[in-house]
């Protein structure tokens, strides 16, 4: 319990905050660092494109995005994926909230 409130606390303290003097990729949803500032704490699956013909994905928690860069809590392992923005191809969003046992590794990739 004490471990949660601790993680909780960094990732209160990470987060990038906006304001009126914030840039516009940050506020306005016509970009994408905008648009998924909104998608916070939701379980994502995304796809990079690395090289010119190679896609990866990873699926996590997203638990940040900034500028030029997203943050993923992974859920087998329950560390932070920093990842470059713009080598995303596609982000798949989960509408539905994560259960104890998806946040501990244990989910279905159906639900992509």
């Amino acid at each position: 319990m004490e471990e949660d409130k601790i993680s909780n606390k960094r990732q209160m303290e990470n987060q990038v905050t906006t304001n009126s003097n914030s840039p516009e990729i940050l506020t306005n949803n016509i970009y994408t660092p905008a648009f998924l500032r909104q998608q916070i704490g939701k379980l994502v699956r995304v796809e990079f494109l690395i090289g010119t013909n190679n896609i990866v994905d990873r699926i996590g928690i997203l638990q940040d995005v900034g500028a030029s860069y997203i943050l993923l809590r992974a859920l087998e392992s329950n560390t932070t994926i920093y990842a470059d923005i713009y080598s995303i191809k596609f982000v798949t969003i989960s509408n539905s909230v994560p259960t104890i046992n998806q946040s501990y590794g244990l989910y279905n990739n159906s639900m992509f």
